[in-house]
C-alpha cells in the first residue's frame, strides 16, 4: 500500500517536472520568436545629398525602435549600381525587407519583381517605381507599400506658380534649372511644366541647364545662364538650384526664384523676399512611413497601400510669404 503511494508521488513528480519543462520549452520558443531580428536593405539614390538625409534618418529611428537592422547601399545617382544593388540583395540572402528608393523606376521594376519573388517585403519611397508619373498608386504586383508624390503634380505646380509671377510681363522669361536632364523625375516635372506652359504665349523659357541637386553647380551654371540672357525674369528649380540661383543674382536680384522642397533654405528665402514660391516635399514624414509600412508588412505579411504625404497640406503644398507659418521643413536644403 505505502509502495504504491509512493510510487504515485514519483509518477506525479515526473508528470509535473515534464510539464514544467513543457512550459519552460514553450516560453523559449515564445521569447525567441518576440527576438526575432528583421533586417532591412535601405536602396538609397545618393546618401550625400541633404534631401536624402533626413529621410534616411528618420526611417533609421524607427527602425532602431523596432529592433530592425538597416543596412545602407548608396547608388550615387547611378541606375546600374542600384539595379546591381538589387541582385545583391537577393544573393545574399540575408534581408527580410527593401526600402527603396529608386533612381530611375521604369528601368528597376523587372528587378525589384525578383527580389519579391525571394519573399523578400518591398515599399517604395519618394520617386515613382513604374511608368505613370501622374499617381502616386503602387504599379508593381506584390510591393508592399508605396509613399510618393507623383512629379507630374510639382512640374503643374510650378508652372501655375510661374504663370502667376510673371503677370502682365510680356515676354516673361524663364529659366530652368534641371537636375539630371533627361533622369526621372526631372523629365516627369520638366514635361508637365511645358505643358502647362504652353498655354501662355507670353512666356517664354529662354534656357536650361543642370543644376545636378547641388548649390555649387547651380550657381555656376545660372551666372553662364543670366550672362547668355541678362534679361531672365523668373529661374526655377529645386531647393538646392534656387540656393545656387539665389547667390548667382547677388544681393540686387533681377529675377524671381519659384523652387519646390520645402527646405528650410525655402522657408529663409521666402521669409527674406528672395523667393517668390515653393512647392512642399517631406523626405523625413517619406521615410518614417516606408519604415513603419516595411516593418508592418514583413511582421503581418500584409500589404499597406499607398500614400502621399504632400497630399494633404495647406494650399496644395504650395508654400508662400502669406500661408508659411503652416509649414515646418524637414531638411535643409
Amino acid at each position: 500500500m505505502v509502495r504504491s503511494k509512493l510510487r504515485w508521488l514519483s509518477g506525479a513528480a515526473v508528470g509535473a517536472l515534464c510539464m514544467s519543462m513543457t512550459l519552460v520549452g514553450m516560453s523559449v520558443t515564445a521569447q525567441a520568436a518576440k527576438k526575432k531580428v528583421y533586417h532591412v536593405a535601405y536602396l538609397s539614390y545618393a546618401v550625400a545629398n541633404s534631401y536624402d538625409a533626413p529621410m534616411l534618418a528618420a526611417a533609421k529611428a524607427v527602425a532602431s525602435a523596432e529592433g530592425v537592422q538597416v543596412t545602407v547601399f548608396d547608388a550615387n545617382n547611378t541606375p546600374a549600381t542600384q539595379v546591381a544593388q538589387l541582385q545583391d540583395v537577393i544573393s545574399s540572402g540575408n534581408y527580410q525587407g527593401v526600402l527603396l528608393q529608386p533612381i530611375y523606376g521604369p528601368a528597376e521594376i523587372k528587378y525589384v519583381r525578383q527580389v519579391i519573388a525571394h519573399k523578400i517585403k518591398v515599399v517604395n519611397i519618394d520617386q515613382i517605381l513604374g511608368t505613370k508619373y501622374t499617381t502616386d498608386q503602387i504599379q508593381v504586383k506584390g510591393l508592399s507599400g508605396n509613399v510618393v508624390f507623383f512629379p507630374s503634380k510639382i512640374g503643374t505646380q510650378l508652372a501655375a506658380l510661374v504663370v502667376k509671377a510673371c503677370g502682365a510681363i510680356n515676354p516673361c522669361k524663364v529659366g530652368l534649372v534641371h537636375n539630371f536632364k533627361g533622369y526621372e523625375p526631372d523629365v516627369a516635372i520638366s514635361d508637365a511644366f511645358s505643358a502647362h506652359l504652353a498655354k501662355h504665349s507670353n512666356i517664354q523659357v529662354v534656357d536650361q541647364v543642370d543644376g545636378l541637386y547641388q548649390v555649387g553647380a547651380s550657381t555656376t551654371q545660372v551666372q553662364n545662364m543670366l550672362q547668355a540672357n541678362p534679361g531672365i525674369n523668373i529661374i526655377v528649380g529645386s531647393d538646392q538650384n534656387c540656393e545656387g540661383a539665389q547667390i548667382a543674382l547677388g544681393s540686387k536680384p533681377t529675377a524671381k526664384l519659384v523652387c519646390y522642397g520645402a527646405s528650410a533654405a525655402s522657408v529663409a528665402g521666402l521669409k527674406s523676399r528672395l523667393w517668390y514660391a515653393d512647392v512642399a516635399q517631406m523626405p523625413a514624414t517619406e521615410g518614417q512611413v516606408g519604415m513603419e509600412m516595411l516593418i508592418r508588412a514583413m511582421k503581418t505579411g500584409k500589404p499597406q497601400g499607398s500614400k502621399n504625404p504632400v497630399a494633404g497640406l495647406a494650399n496644395g503644398g504650395v508654400i508662400t510669404v502669406a500661408n508659411l507659418k503652416h509649414f515646418t521643413p524637414e531638411w535643409p536644403g
